[in-house]
């Protein structure tokens, strides 16, 4: 048998220790990481964009006691027909966009007995 040198093991611990103490390395990023890291930053950013884009944006300024003239349609009658009878010198496709745009109307599709709100600018 051998003798075991004691004092060899706290040499061979404090080399261990010395050789694989924190090495300072240089963080490389890839063509692939800096792509991810740019999506990760602007996604937020294209984010509120598109929110701010596709929340409708228009704001109206109303006072509470400003009321507008409202129309019933009659039966048979169109948004053409009734834009020519409501304003006959304004043209009559700018008065049927308006009352659209007014009264949140998909189309130009209108009902018999239907109320709808006039632009004031039109009614002199």
């Amino acid at each position: 048998m051998t003798a075991i040198d004691a004092g060899a093991f706290p040499t061979i611990a404090r080399d261990a220790a010395a050789s694989t103490a924190a090495v300072p390395t240089r963080l490389r990023l890839t063509r692939r990481g800096r792509a991810v890291i740019t999506a990760l930053v602007s996604a937020p950013i294209v984010a509120v964009v598109l929110a701010l884009a596709l929340s409708g944006g228009e704001a109206t300024a109303t006072s509470g006691d400003v009321e507008l003239p409202v129309v019933t349609v009659e039966a048979g009658q169109t948004l053409w027909q009734l834009a020519e009878s409501v304003a006959p010198t304004a043209n009559p496709a700018d008065l049927v966009a308006d009352i659209i745009t007014l009264n949140g109307l998909d189309s130009a599709a209108v009902m018999p007995g239907q109320t709808l709100v006039l632009p004031e600018r039109y009614l002199d």
